[in-house]
């Protein structure tokens, strides 16, 4: 099967350029596709490249037992794998799975210190000791998060090129409403990724059939694999608690405010109790977290209220793996969705937003009927951002910039079934040029 193109391989070779290069941890939810892109990395830019998985070949963990000197380790690597020719400078050491073997974390300063191999650490999010890794690596490690394809991925993964994302961008800038075919296009390929997901194996299987089928199965697979993932992983913190999160998220997405409830979770359910459970949920890369602003002003992290918040998944395909099996084709046919149908269009737009590198914040005031389910920012103000699942009237963008009280917010985004454009007040986009709205935000002025 083809290899996908992903971003991380562009970062990858920027990385190995850098003469002041720290080892690397890439880290990522489970079946992201991080063992594949550093695999082929490694073996198209290195003389020698090692692998070891310390969760396959737990006998690996012993090679630190003599200490965190480059030379001990290379030896009992070698000692284990007596064929290997290791080459100064041209070598890289790959460790996956370090959550297994803790002691990985605490040689990366030798090896910088070293500087002869070079040397990358992948793993699970979700079994990770950040706080263990952070303590034995501080300072001697680069980090790079790692997530499924996002729309332009998917994009390469059907073929399109460069030059064809550019053209949709320089529409974008000039404010230019595309062709009826660029845009009808387009729309079905942001459908097939919405239903799809970017699962790199799940792609792989839809871009060679060119078909749904056995789609669905290799969703509900991995939303069990996670399942299966928590029960091993989460440490200190209680199993069932994070299930019952995991297991709700889609319950509460269905509601017509979406907040996140944690004393609808269980009978009895108290907040101080689930201290530290969408935290890891969040750190697992399973799902994006949205915080409610307190205000509508900058900055955004200093004004927003931990315990008021929508969780979304992370990958749009597993939430849609994890409704009825109808929903597939309810979703391709634009029927029977109601509420539903604008909870899937906010967790894309939501996990495209995460994708480019925002955070996710929204705001709800009552009194003023202003509603919002995103706000990013530009250089110099708040950029409310609206995700309507059918075309009609924007009253809380309207709302707020209009108002003479929010004054970090000069104009806003519509993202809906729409073309192109700007009256003065918002900008109209398609869903499916979100992944370019970062872009877009930084080079308009």
């Amino acid at each position: 099967m083809e290899r996908l193109r992903r971003k991380v391989d562009d970062y990858l070779i920027e990385w190995k350029k850098n003469k002041d290069r720290l080892p690397l941890i890439i880290k990522g939810a489970r079946q992201i596709g991080k063992t594949n892109a550093i695999r082929n990395f490694g073996k198209n830019n290195y003389e020698t490249f090692i692998e070891i998985n310390f969760a396959l070949q737990p006998q690996f963990k012993t090679i630190f037992e003599d200490g965190f000197e480059v030379d001990n380790i290379i030896k009992n690597i070698t000692l284990k794998m007596p064929e290997l020719e290791l080459k100064e400078n041209s070598t890289l050491i790959f460790f996956d799975e370090m959550q297994d073997c803790i002691s990985t974390a605490t040689s990366l300063k030798a090896f910088r210190e070293d500087g002869r191999y070079d040397v990358i650490c992948s793993g699970s999010l979700m079994g990770i000791n950040y706080k263990e890794i952070e303590s034995n690596s501080v300072g001697n490690k680069e980090d790079y998060i790692m997530r499924s394809l996002d729309f332009e991925e998917f994009l390469w993964a059907k073929g399109y090129k460069t030059e064809q994302i550019e053209d949709l961008y320089k529409n974008m800038l000039e404010l230019k409403p595309l062709s009826e075919t660029q845009y009808d296009v387009m729309m079905l390929n942001f459908k097939d990724y919405m239903i799809v997901g970017g699962m790199p194996a799940i792609v792989s299987k839809f871009v060679k059939n060119n078909n749904f089928s056995g789609i669905l199965k290799m969703q509900q697979q991995i939303l069990l694999d996670y399942e299966e993932d928590i029960t091993k992983y989460a440490g200190g913190l209680d199993k069932t608690k994070i299930l019952n999160c995991y297991r709700k998220i889609p319950v509460f997405l269905g509601n017509e405010n979406k907040k996140f409830q944690i004393s609808k979770i269980a009978t009895g359910a108290r907040n101080r109790e689930y201290v530290g459970v969408i935290e890891w949920l969040s750190n697992a890369g399973i799902v994006n977290i949205s915080y409610t602003m307190e205000q509508p002003c900058l900055p955004l992290k200093g004004n927003y209220n931990p315990d008021n918040f929508r969780l979304y998944f992370a990958d749009t395909g597993l939430l849609i793996g994890s409704l009825d099996e109808e929903v597939q084709d309810d979703l391709r046919n634009n029927e029977n969705m109601n509420t539903y149908k604008g909870a899937l269009y906010e967790n894309i737009v939501g996990d495209m937003l995460v994708k480019e590198g925002y955070n996710l914040y929204f705001y709800k005031d009552d009194s003023r009927k202003i509603e919002m389910d995103f706000m990013v920012r530009d250089k110099n103000s708040l950029v409310p951002i609206e995700v309507k699942a059918n075309n009609k009237a924007t009253i809380s963008l309207n709302n707020l910039i209009n108002s003479n009280l929010y004054k970090d917010i000069k104009y806003g985004i519509k993202l809906c079934n729409k073309n192109i454009g700007f009256n003065g007040k918002f900008y109209t986009f398609p869903y499916f040029l979100t992944f370019l709205l970062k872009r877009f935000l930084k080079e308009k002025q």
